[in-house]
């Protein structure tokens, strides 16, 4: 029944306008985008598809005003046709084309956008214009593995059961990037050795910090471990979007940001999971009720702990939130040159009732993190390790794709 409210509500996003006072069409597109996936699709996924729609609608945009590179085509087109329709139809075909089973709907939502741009030849230039580069993109995209079968093995013992729910996205270290070389490109070191002092730290701290019936943890941690079980682009793309309208940046400048945000998430996904899958190290509710077979006399064993809530079906080195946060965190600090930002702020579904404040992006993302070692997820060097990758993939980002033009790649 949950589910069902969620799809009426993401349908309803869907075709409403966008309630922002700063009318943009990248911003309402992207706010379109997440509210379609979010309910349909795990959180990697959903960040893939949204950052095809990004890239596709700067590109259109970027057909038009060119003044960056493109990140994949740059189709001729006149100066005079209209922006707005051209990043609308680009957003609309890329997700009619990923989902074609919704295409009455969308269909809908991009007639009802268009229906408020005026007639006439910029308008029918720009539309064309859009969907001409959204088939380049989707045509690009077509076999970046993302639609491979899960294949995850389990590490089982013939005749003897283990948990069996379907792994999250175990075929992502194998997706072609957006931007990175390989999904390996920013790999980290293994996870600390179970003998050492910093396994010692982190396993008791996440022990009574994270667990579900902690009295240890402050009500402001708990509420950020609830608040942050939030994930997807639902849990970043807000972000990036009061700061365009902060900002009050012009089309093609929005575009470009959201592109560079929304690839840096994406890749930041591919490599997370590549870590993840080749490290294949253990969650804290696992190692917890193992303390006593890890060959370390400093982490005992507690039997029935948990975490505040249900651990999410992946491998836990190092944290996805970490490296997401701090991706986005970065490009933005990098596009605007400062990590200070007029306040943004972000409710969250599994918070009802909460809103939470942010005027710098290091505070932001150092939120997110700690989060997770509230919620019981990621151990402290793990989360360290996510932000370390996030920061790298959103530098390399902006300083390898859709650059003003003129500037070549790192």
């Amino acid at each position: 029944m949950q589910a069902n409210l969620r799809r009426v509500l993401a349908a309803i996003a869907l075709i409403a306008p966008a309630p922002s006072a700063f009318a943009d069409v990248i911003t309402d597109w992207n706010e379109k985008a997440v509210a379609f996936v979010t309910p349909r699709m795990v959180p990697p996924a959903a960040q893939r598809v949204v950052a095809i729609v990004q890239v596709a609608m700067f590109d259109a945009v970027n057909s038009i005003e060119r003044r960056y590179r493109p990140y994949l085509v740059q189709l001729p087109a006149a100066a005079t046709a209209s922006q707005d329709a051209a990043a609308a139809a680009a957003a609309g075909t890329v997700l009619i084309g990923l989902h074609p089973q919704a295409e009455a709907e969308l269909k809908s939502a991009l007639t009802a956008y268009l229906s408020n741009i005026p007639n006439g030849d910029a308008k029918s230039e720009g539309i064309k214009l859009g969907e001409a580069v959204a088939a380049k993109i989707l045509e690009a995209r077509a076999k970046d593995g993302a639609d491979a079968a899960d294949s995850y093995r389990p590490k089982a013992k013939p005749g003897v059961y283990i948990p069996t729910p379907i792994t999250v996205a175990s075929m992502w270290p194998n997706v072609t990037p957006f931007a990175m070389t390989s999904p390996s490109q920013f790999r980290p070191v293994p996870p600390v050795p179970l003998s050492g002092q910093q396994w010692t730290a982190d396993y008791n701290e996440i022990k009574d910090l994270g667990g579900k019936a902690s009295t240890k943890r402050s009500a402001k941690q708990t509420e950020d471990a609830r608040f942050w079980l939030i994930t997807g682009p639902q849990s970043t793309d807000p972000i990036a979007r009061q700061l365009v309208a902060a900002k009050r940046m012009s089309v093609i400048d929005s575009a470009r940001f959201m592109a560079l945000a929304d690839v840096a998430l994406a890749d930041a996904y591919i490599a997370v999971m590549d870590a993840k899958y080749h490290y294949d190290f253990w969650r804290p509710i696992t190692a917890i009720r193992n303390g006593d077979n890890d060959d370390n006399p400093a982490t005992e064993r507690d039997a029935t702990w948990q975490p505040i809530d249900n651990t999410p079906m992946h491998p836990e080195y190092p944290c996805a939130h970490c490296i997401g946060s701090s991706a986005l965190a970065t490009v933005a600090e990098v596009v605007l040159g400062t990590t200070d930002i007029p306040e943004v702020t972000m409710t969250s579904s599994t918070a009802p009732g909460v809103t939470h404040r942010w005027s710098n992006l290091r505070a932001y993302a150092d939120e997110v993190a700690h989060a997770r070692i509230w919620a019981g997820f990621h151990y402290r060097f793990s989360v360290r390790v996510g932000q370390d990758m996030g920061r790298k993939i959103g530098q390399h980002v902006v300083e390898s794709v859709m650059q003003p033009a003129g500037v070549a790649a790192r």
